[in-house]
């Protein structure tokens, strides 16, 4: 009896032993097929080069389609027909007319827009391809009572983006990346926008020769590592001695604390510190630096309201202070001061999005935000 009991036991092991090869043979087909039928393909410099040239065409053409508010050109850059390719359609048609909004409530024109692309990776898509890449744009623009006198800031993004040959020509057939021309601005009437455009074109350059040593090494460090956003000769990156924390809810904050140690000169402490990899709360959230700055002592608050409320205060910034946005009671992002332009307007770096001497208002002029002007005690 006990040897029919054991037998019957070791049948079964082997039964079950059978069961776990063929199951692991079936999944081991199935992972082997779709690795197959999706794995990334090894870009080759050739491929690579095509696939970089062809996007920024694309993306140039569609660049100058805002500036002329042709709605057909950059229809012809997507097959509507399926429905990621009209979706993307739909978001850089707002993007379109933000843009226009924009440069209405500033009072400027914008010249010319320019894409860079550095492609990261990518791999077959039925006849085209699915790419991730970053995106260098640079957007010129003059003031509307001084034509002559050139300006520009750069916005970078991080885009995933589907293209495919259609007729005699590529589309984009899906494409998804963040921007700060998104946002739903402020519906303003046309007599707070020209109460706005008239203080910004009274607006005079700034001479910031006498900028202490401490702020314009805070700036030098921003310039460098503003990512995306940067200049190409920086290599569009941040600083790999810290960790990137976008995919955890956003590097903002962590960006600007590295700004204020690396390049102002700031001690850490037991409170705002980095250290083995890892921030402590007030070096990387946004309300919590905030917080940490203006409580310490490093910082003083110049004002706090609306875009409306802090315009002309904000001729008060200097290289090397902060802007810090607040969402319903809280603060969710950090900009730092890196200049100003023709008109004395004041410009900033951040991550997430990344922004090169950037206007301090995109992304961020629309209902229900506080602005902090932030002055920094260097």
């Amino acid at each position: 009896m006990f040897i029919l009991v054991k037998l019957k036991k070791i049948k079964l092991i082997i039964m079950t032993l059978v069961f776990l090869l063929i199951l692991s043979l079936g999944l081991g087909f199935i992972y082997w097929r779709n690795y197959y039928l999706t794995a990334e393909v090894s870009i080759n410099e050739d491929l690579k080069m095509q696939l970089t040239n062809k996007i920024e065409e694309i993306l140039n053409i569609r660049n100058q389609a805002y500036l002329d508010m042709d709605i057909d050109t950059i229809s012809n850059l997507y097959n509507k027909e399926i429905r990621n390719s009209l979706w993307a359609f739909e978001y850089e048609e707002r993007k379109m007319n933000n843009i226009q909004k924009w440069s209405h409530q500033q009072s400027v024109e914008f010249k010319k827009i320019n894409s860079q692309v550095v492609v990261k990776s990518g791999k077959e898509k039925g006849e085209g391809y699915s790419v991730y890449m970053l995106v260098n744009t640079e957007y010129i623009y003059t003031y509307t009572d001084e034509p002559e006198t050139i300006n520009s800031f750069r916005l970078g993004s991080y885009h995933t983006i589907d293209i495919s040959p259609m007729k005699e020509d590529w589309v984009i057939i899906k494409e998804w990346y963040a921007d700060p021309f998104m946002v739903t601005f402020n519906s303003l009437s046309e007599e707070k926008i020209a109460t706005i455009n008239g203080i910004i074109l009274d607006g005079k350059e700034k001479d910031f020769s006498e900028l202490n040593e401490r702020r314009v090494n805070a700036v030098a460090y921003a310039d460098k590592y503003s990512g995306a956003a940067s200049l190409p000769e920086y290599g569009f990156q941040y600083n790999t001695k810290y960790r990137d924390y976008n995919p955890l809810g956003g590097d903002c904050a962590n960006f600007a604390s590295q700004i204020l140690f690396e390049g102002g000169g700031f001690k850490k402490n037991r409170t705002w510190n980095y250290e083995r990899g890892a921030g402590s709360r007030s070096w990387l959230n946004a309300h919590a630096f905030n917080n940490y700055m203006v409580n310490s002592g490093r910082a003083s608050v110049i004002i706090r309201g609306s875009y409306e409320q802090v315009l002309k205060e904000s001729y008060k910034l200097l290289p090397g202070d902060y802007v810090a946005y607040e969402k319903k009671g809280e603060v969710v992002h950090i900009s730092v001061v890196t200049g100003t332009d023709s008109k004395g307007f004041p410009l900033v770096n951040s991550h997430n999005a990344d922004r090169h001497r950037t206007p301090f208002d995109i992304g961020w002029n629309t209902n229900g935000i506080k602005f902090w002007l932030v002055r920094v005690h260097y």
